[in-house]
């Protein structure tokens, strides 16, 4: 269950205190002894330490110290990340319950600091035998001060909530969630928060002609599926709807393209997309925005079997493009291409697709930020890298130049699959493009979605990115008529 951030009650019993002070504030505020005062000032100036632990046998104070000199979004990330670190100590000594104390100047550090707890003490330990005796202690966060309001914690509850669902789907290995599962999975939660929820099934995906999503399942004894999640309440402030868009390839082998062995270690992480979009339209149903969201998931896994696509195929995709494959493990872009092309019937104001496509995306930045290339969207860009800065789920800009479309150009059909040894991120973008004619948001987020040690409050493992993301850019865009 994810932590519960609530407001604390005067029947609380106030131990495990955490105070948050600026660099300016005076320790002699706190309701420390002076003993315990001057040991946290001789830390705090000292020793440069920016938390400080004051140990009462039977309980801890944590107090944290925030440059006011530094931006509001660095100083958010960095109460994250002390959260992280108070999470871990809470969790060592046994802890159950901590009490926050928020001041009215740092309100919003306060309830950073609450998400960075929360998101760090995530755990994936369902299949453990020991998992009882391995579940952390904490289980809620009680926040007492003045300052913040009920709708704001309800939000940053819902934002938690869905990330770590996300992470849930994404740490799910393909025997516990195959693309039929995952049509179930996303589908069952949407409905149950209020949303409609529709699966395609094989024959309704033949029917459709959809070549790139049945070309890649060809491989697999599984079935594919496309889902259709939508949010659509009749105070929508949008007239046109926000279409996400995410991979669910739910396990990659490569194809017969074979990844090495040790490439496909991780690769249950490759619906990383559809877990973002899914979780995403959830927390935007769970809220109640005004804003009409749909979310297509089109999902299957890749495998090298006696049917599977090779490379010298042409498929004929959804919307009748031609596609000559040279690489099967390029398969995102072709079951992306379908749902992109489908995208069209909605007539969107806006498209956002997520995927982790590239090993060019994570060789070119790493886990430290999202690869992102918009057309037509500019605007609607802005607003989504300003997002990024407040989440910290950072955006890289690409470009989309017309040049390297002629890396995709085929003498036998109307596109290749993959392009040259150069800019593999962006060519894969330009593929994609060409299945739209809309303002187009694409999101490479191989680098972030799963990583293989903890990083603050990203714990290991899946990490949920572009749900807190995309809910800050829809909760701004619902705030405007």
């Amino acid at each position: 269950m994810p932590t519960t951030i609530k407001n604390a009650t005067k029947k609380d019993e106030k131990l495990n205190k955490i105070f948050i002070l600026s660099y300016q504030d005076k320790i002699d505020e706190l309701p420390l002894t002076p003993t315990e005062k001057d040991f946290v000032l001789s830390q705090r100036l000292g020793l440069k330490k920016d938390l400080v632990v004051v140990n009462h046998y039977l309980d801890n104070t944590y107090v944290v110290f925030v440059n006011e000199v530094d931006k509001t979004n660095k100083r958010l990330e960095f109460c994250r990340r002390q959260g992280a670190k108070i999470c871990s100590n809470a969790n060592t000594n046994g802890v159950k319950s901590l009490f926050l104390t928020i001041h009215e100047v740092l309100v919003d550090e306060s309830m950073a600091l609450a998400e960075g707890i929360a998101l760090a003490n995530y755990q994936f330990i369902k299949y453990r035998k020991d998992k009882d005796e391995k579940l952390n202690s904490l289980d809620s966060i009680l926040l007492s001060g003045k300052g913040y309001d009920k709708s704001a914690l309800n939000l940053l509850n819902i934002r938690i909530e869905a990330t770590l669902w996300a992470r849930d789907l994404v740490n799910e290995p393909l025997n516990k969630l195959n693309a039929e599962d995952l049509a179930d999975a996303i589908g069952t939660k949407v409905r149950q928060a209020g949303g409609k929820a529709e699966v395609f099934n094989k024959k309704k995906i033949q029917a459709l002609k959809m070549g790139g999503l049945l070309a890649v399942n060809r491989g697999s004894i599984d079935p594919p599926t496309f889902t259709i999640l939508e949010w659509k309440p009749e105070n929508a402030v949008n007239e046109k709807p926000i279409v996400l868009v995410g991979k669910g390839v739910v396990y990659d082998t490569g194809g017969l393209s074979l990844k090495p062995s040790s490439a496909m270690d991780t690769m249950k992480c490759d619906m990383a997309g559809a877990a973002a979009v899914a979780a995403t339209i959830y927390a935007v149903t769970r809220a109640e925005l005004p804003l009409h969201v749909v979310a297509l998931v089109p999902a299957t896994d890749n495998r090298p079997d006696g049917n599977a696509y090779v490379p010298g195929d042409i498929i004929s995709m959804f919307d009748g493009t031609s596609v000559e494959v040279l690489n099967t493990d390029a398969e995102g872009r072709m079951i992306l291409a379908d749902a992109l092309s489908y995208a069209k019937k909605f007539k969107p104001e806006l498209v956002c697709n997520f995927a982790t496509l590239t090993g060019s995306a994570v060789r070119a930045i790493g886990s430290q930020g999202i690869v992102a290339m918009e057309v037509m969207a500019n605007s609607a860009f802005k607003q989504v890298k300003k997002s990024g800065k407040v989440v910290h789920e950072r955006l890289v800009k690409f470009p989309m130049w017309e040049s390297y479309r002629d890396q995709l150009k085929s003498e036998i059909a109307d596109l290749k699959n993959i392009g040259g040894p150069e800019a593999g991120a962006i060519t894969a973008g330009k593929f994609l493009e060409h299945f739209t004619d809309y303002p187009f948001i694409h999101f490479d987020i191989a680098g972030p979605a799963f990583i293989d040690k903890r990083d603050g409050y990203r714990i290991q493992g899946g990490t949920g990115v572009g749900v807190r993301l995309m809910f800050d850019f829809l909760q701004k865009r619902a705030e405007k008529k």
